[in-house]
């Protein structure tokens, strides 16, 4: 089989658009997830916490408290299975469910009901990010070489004055600054 340029540039084009399209849907992802983790200062990626106040109508003692106090409290709350309680003080009790709290000050008749729930989308897309999955730290391996493969061949897809040895080399070098940058810039502090 004779290697054309034609045939070689033909070959380029296919392989770009094919992965392209393939790995279209964990770029997105991937890019969500990397968007969410950046900020994960400014809110938790991976969960939503709901916090309600509520009121009771009479102030208890610790010893008043059983298990019919602690079902009935979380009436209040809608959760009708508790995993276990305790007393943090004597005035207070809280109580677990499944991914969430409740926590009651039985002097003041108040309480604060904490619910933990998996946000969804970005809760998935960042354990893949993470590679928390046993074995995907293969899969992520394989995909950023192909990352690498998409780049190499879309540099090459466009000839003549927005081709790579034109107008594309001048973007290239442009690409180096804000890395370059950003290195320089830790080097300084």
């Amino acid at each position: 089989m004779e290697w054309s340029a034609k045939k070689v540039r033909r070959l380029n084009v296919a392989l770009h658009r094919d992965l392209g399209y393939f790995f279209s849907s964990l770029i997105v992802i991937y890019c969500l997830s990397g968007i969410a983790l950046n900020h994960v200062d400014d809110w938790n990626p991976d969960f939503i916490i709901t916090k309600e106040k509520i009121t009771f109508t009479k102030t208890y003692s610790k010893e008043q408290i059983t298990k019919n106090e602690i079902n009935e409290f979380g009436k209040l709350v809608g959760e009708e299975k508790y995993k276990v309680f305790d007393f943090p003080t004597n005035d207070q009790v809280k109580i677990y469910y499944d991914n969430a709290s409740l926590h009651l000050h039985l002097n003041n008749k108040i309480g604060v009901y904490e619910k933990v729930s998996k946000r969804p989308i970005f809760y998935q897309s960042n354990v893949l990010h993470r590679n928390s999955l046993k074995g995907w730290k293969w899969a992520a391996d394989v995909f950023a070489f192909m990352l690498i493969c998409i780049t190499i061949t879309g540099l090459f897809v466009l000839k003549g004055k927005y081709g790579i040895t034109r107008r594309g080399k001048w973007f290239i070098a442009a690409g180096f600054l804000p890395p370059l940058i950003a290195i320089i810039i830790q080097a300084l502090i």
